[in-house]
């Protein structure tokens, strides 16, 4: 690791992230094993289906509220709240929805490689 900088990413640093329908992803972090920003999902929206090929995700919510719908033909869900973490494993097909009346922001991280997004039609 010899030459690696430890590094500041501020707000305008930030990139646009893999896109899914219904969610704004901003990169702070992308490497080969770890990909880390924020996602926020307007009042009333929900994403299209997705998962995360080779990674696994720990998500916190930090405003709103996070619908994740999962599971066989997406029929489980649950609520997170601001404080709560979201664990979602390697090639989970899910979406988020946010039913509050305010923006939900999260931060993710990301580990595995590969490509981060995949968007799918449904859960199987």
């Amino acid at each position: 690791m010899e030459g690696a900088m430890v590094q500041r990413i501020p707000p305008g640093e930030r990139v646009e992230g893999p896109s899914t329908a219904g969610m704004v992803r901003s990169q702070a972090v992308a490497s080969e094993r770890i990909w880390a920003g924020l996602v926020r999902t307007e009042p009333g929206m929900v994403s299209g289906w997705h998962h995360h090929g080779d990674h696994e995700s720990a998500i916190y919510i930090v405003s709103g509220m996070l619908r994740m719908e999962f599971g066989p033909g997406g029929g489980e869900a649950f609520d997170a709240v601001p404080g709560d973490f979201v664990y979602v494993p390697e090639g989970a097909v899910h979406r988020e929805g946010n039913p509050s009346d305010e923006p939900a922001d999260i931060v993710v991280v990301r580990a595995g490689s590969g490509e981060s997004v995949f968007n799918v039609n449904a859960p199987a």
